[in-house]
């Protein structure tokens, strides 16, 4: 882009004097965000660590630009601050805190193991005292204080779910696959693919303790993935694996109740039945009018239109990633790009989002990344 300007500028016979001021317009338009990326390290042709890359935060453009060794399998990673955290997703699963310097710089401060086998999905609770960890497939969670350097402290608590759901190999037995807080800080919600649960829970600041408060069922055998609140905080929306749907919940803060309610496909009416398809994450913009879904196997993007107050969602379209099997899809800070980690093609594909409409549009040349499966991009330069 930079010798494009240039030699824009060059052919027009623009003068020293213009040519600076230009280049230092290009360079605003050039403004990089940096992006952290999950992966596997133990699969076949996965990466080596966390991937590093940058977007543009004109065009949405990603560029690799290295990686960070070291931790292993790292297949969700979050930010706090100067602070990375990563799971560490194997059979004997741990997480691993990560300090980021001034100059973006990577050191990792510690690692702690969570209690339980492969954890996939991690989250602070509102006081930034302690890390929520969803382990899968022992179907646990686990509780880790933060230390004052952003490091890890010994595990104050493990607690495991009890069930199993009919998906005889995907449900038989418990399968944590997120932690979240609630949007009000009382509860914290785990969601469970392997007993058609979300359960939630309250947090004890003190001891690092968590007391089951109550259990929100989904139809048997839909096997709820992840959950995306409403800014509202009064709904929540539920991707389910295993049945290919959305619900659209109602929610109590105050005694940290889900109520499941409206049901809809996550795929268009006729799209073909093979490959089946995988719903994984869900999002919601930031002004509540619309959610956005990752269809694995359809490969696509669902648009959903938000309505009566967030009680009720309308399809609206599907956008094809470009890639195979769209995992993780997030916002960029400013949400005008949504970037989709394809795992199965390694390209992670920039939206740009039509902040009036909600539709996507293909923005840039998808970035090429061993497996990707969690995209984090940040405010930082």
């Amino acid at each position: 882009m930079t010798i494009d300007r240039r030699r824009f500028l060059g052919a027009m016979g623009v003068g020293a004097g213009m040519l600076v001021t230009g280049e230092a317009a290009a360079a605003q338009l050039r403004a990089e965000s940096r992006v952290y990326l999950g992966t596997y390290t133990t699969w076949p042709g996965g990466g080596t660590g966390i991937g590093l890359a940058s977007y543009d935060q004109t065009t949405g453009q990603l560029r690799a630009t290295g990686v960070f060794p070291g931790v292993a399998n790292p297949s969700f990673v979050i930010e706090s601050g100067r602070t990375l955290y990563a799971v560490n997703e194997q059979g004997s699963g741990s997480v691993t805190a990560i300090a980021v310097g001034a100059g973006g710089g990577l050191r990792i401060i510690n690692a702690q193991s969570t209690g339980g086998a492969d954890p996939c999905h991690l989250a602070l609770d509102p006081s930034g005292r302690y890390l929520l960890s969803a382990n899968y497939s022992s179907g646990s969670v686990s509780v880790h204080p933060v230390k004052a350097d952003g490091g890890l402290g010994a595990r104050t608590d493990l607690v495991t779910h009890q069930g199993s759901g009919p998906d005889r190999e995907r449900q038989e037995g418990p399968h944590a696959h997120q932690v979240l807080p609630d949007l009000a800080g009382k509860h914290l919600l785990a969601v469970d693919l392997g007993t058609d649960s979300v359960y939630s829970y309250r947090l004890d600041t003190t001891t690092g303790k968590l007391a089951l408060v109550g259990t929100a069922k989904v139809k048997p055998g839909a096997g709820p993935r992840h959950l995306a609140f409403h800014p509202t905080g009064k709904f929540a929306y539920i991707a389910n694996e295993l049945d290919s749907t959305i619900v659209a919940a109602s929610y109590d803060a105050d005694r940290g109740v889900l109520t499941p309610g409206q049901a809809l496909r996550t795929v268009p009416v006729g799209a073909p039945a093979t490959p089946r398809n995988y719903p994984a994450e869900v999002v919601v913009s930031a002004d509540g009018r619309f959610v956005y879904l990752s269809n694995r196997g359809h490969d696509s993007v669902a648009l959903f239109a938000v309505e009566q107050g967030g009680a009720r969602l309308r399809f609206v379209e599907a956008v094809p990633t470009g890639g195979k099997f769209p995992r993780h899809v997030t916002f960029d800070p400013s949400g005008r790009f949504l970037f989709a980690a394809n795992q199965n093609s390694n390209t992670v594909t920039s939206f740009r989002v039509d902040l009036a409409t909600g539709r996507l549009t293909a923005s840039g040349v998808p970035l090429s990344s061993p497996i990707p499966v969690c995209v984090v991009p940040t405010r930082l330069g």
